[in-house]
């Protein structure tokens, strides 16, 4: 049976089961929560220096009121890091590819910001929506255009996502599919893709760890 290139992106089935919530459940197991019965190896004293190191990055940018948010926007940058880490092996899938999930991910979090900041700082939040020293002609439109980009981030967020590890996905298969048709025909040629596909293949690592960070950061703002 031939398969497109798209097909990489359906989520799998056994025995009409989806399989998207197994894949978004399985990183989690490489992450064990520690106990005072452990005793610390170099992968648990690792694993707690990259955590710490990534909670430090993400609070940079906020004040001390928003640390309370460092558990929940660790554990999802975490979570999509290794999810899209792992969907770089083969014969796997990658739930970050599904708008759906992505959307799942932004909308929830990014109201839930925006009801806070009304909540505590209602000035504040709705100053953001006009900037100081517009001209009155312009208050109007730029009223409009502000809340037309408050609304629509938790699609660009989804968007964003979706379509970096996407568009990776296809040129790997793209450009994999390539070599093996030119190896037979022009093996010089197919060690050169073979290269690039190197190449791109630790592009797409830095990309899949990026995408991750560039998420919750933007979230987190």
């Amino acid at each position: 049976m031939n398969l497109s290139f798209f097909d990489q992106f359906t989520s799998p089935h056994l025995l009409g089961i989806p399989l998207i919530l197994i894949s978004m459940l399985f990183p989690t197991l490489l992450l064990p929560s520690p106990t005072n019965r452990w005793v610390t190896n170099r992968l648990s004293t690792l694993q707690l220096w990259f955590i710490h190191l990534t909670t430090k990055q993400l609070m940079l940018p906020l004040n001390k009121g928003g640390h309370k948010w460092a558990l929940i926007l660790t554990s999802l940058m975490l979570l999509l890091l290794m999810i899209n880490l792992l969907g770089l092996l083969p014969y796997t899938f990658t739930p970050t590819t599904q708008l759906s999930m992505n959307m799942a991910l932004a909308f929830p979090l990014w109201l839930a910001t925006l009801l806070t900041g009304l909540r505590n700082q209602p000035t504040t939040s709705l100053g953001h929506l006009l900037p100081e020293g517009t001209p009155t002609p312009l208050i109007p439109a730029l009223i409009l255009i502000e809340t037309v980009s408050l609304l629509i981030r938790p699609l660009a967020l989804g968007v964003r996502l979706t379509a970096n590890l996407t568009a990776g996905h296809l040129l790997i298969q793209l450009i994999s599919t390539a070599t093996t048709a030119l190896l037979p025909i022009l093996p010089t040629v197919s060690a050169l893709t073979t290269l690039i596909l190197l190449l791109l293949t630790i592009l797409e690592i830095a990309v899949a760890m990026i995408q991750a960070y560039v998420f919750v950061l933007l979230l987190s703002l």
